[in-house]
């Protein structure tokens, strides 16, 4: 199931390289959150449950969607003019650095450890790393470099605000952000992309539209939440290892992209930080080992 959410969501990346080609943005994420909160309203009501705006929870829902759609899906989609899928996917990965020092800064009960600020520190190290391929490409790569680090740090503050959330079902939380999202994608694409004066888009547009919002978002969410449920947060976290990966090689593959040595040397250092903050780098206590019949007790 992992491995399945890894392609789902390295596949966004791939799908939203072959949309924004053709659709504005703020278009496309009106679309693939507008998109993905039916299918997952569909759900609910075929399920038998209720309908997150009959919930008193909605208004969070909706500051949730801002931080974990609206503002990344947003910056990641324009970032996505300009540099290649897989790039935008390794700086995407620098999410958990982000929640990592949100989570240390603001809440009593996350504290600094020597390993947590070494990895941190590393990570960030392959974020100026990635960076100066950036600069030297030109202020416009630079620029959506950057952008991608705004969205990974709107994800950031979207996992502090989940956790306040976490007695509400998690496919209300899911379907609840995405309808909020929907209610503000929609008309502010409508303002600034006016999109009822845009070419048809190709064959090519439109199923990477509906396999972003279908299988990226609406069943990615489902197998997030079952992931969480049978293997935890800590094995679920693994996802942030593989999605870069995923995002390379459809990339790489079907695209064409290719990615300087300077951005893999980034992602090593990154996810690299994030295992030693993650604690998944050092080496495991030997168990002892049990009491034979008849010793010691």
């Amino acid at each position: 199931m992992l491995a399945a959410l890894s392609v789902l969501w390295g596949g966004s990346f791939f799908f939203a390289k072959i949309a924004v080609a053709e659709i504005p943005p703020l278009t496309l994420v009106a679309l693939r959150v507008a998109v993905a909160a039916a299918a997952l309203h569909v759900f609910l009501f075929a399920t038998g449950r209720r309908s997150p705006l009959a919930d008193a929870r909605f208004p969070a829902f909706v500051v949730l969607g801002i931080f974990n759609n609206v503002i990344p899906f947003s910056l990641l989609f324009w970032a996505q003019t300009t540099i290649p899928s897989g790039l935008a996917a390794i700086l995407n990965a620098t999410t958990p650095i982000f929640t990592m020092v949100l989570a240390t800064l603001l809440t009593a009960d996350d504290r600094a450890t020597p390993l947590k600020i070494g990895g941190i520190a590393l990570g960030f190290l392959g974020v100026v790393v990635m960076l100066g391929t950036g600069l030297s490409g030109g202020s416009g790569n630079l620029l959506a470099e950057i952008a991608c680090l705004g969205a990974a740090l709107s994800y950031g503050i979207s996992g502090m605000l989940a956790r306040r959330l976490t007695a509400a079902p998690p496919v209300l939380i899911a379907t609840g952000q995405l309808t909020g999202s929907t209610l503000i994608m929609i008309p502010l694409a409508l303002v600034v992309d006016a999109p009822w004066t845009l070419a048809t888009p190709s064959a090519a547009a439109v199923g990477s539209v509906a396999a972003l919002a279908l299988a990226s978002t609406a069943l990615g969410y489902l197998l997030y939440f079952a992931v969480m449920r049978s293997a935890g947060a800590t094995n679920t976290s693994l996802v942030t290892y593989l999605v870069p990966m995923t995002a390379i090689l459809l990339g790489t593959v079907f695209l064409g992209e290719r990615l300087g040595l300077a951005d893999y040397a980034g992602m090593v250092l990154v996810i690299g930080g994030i295992a030693l903050a993650q604690g998944r780098l050092r080496k495991p206590r030997p168990v002892p080992a049990a009491p034979q019949p008849g010793g010691p007790s």
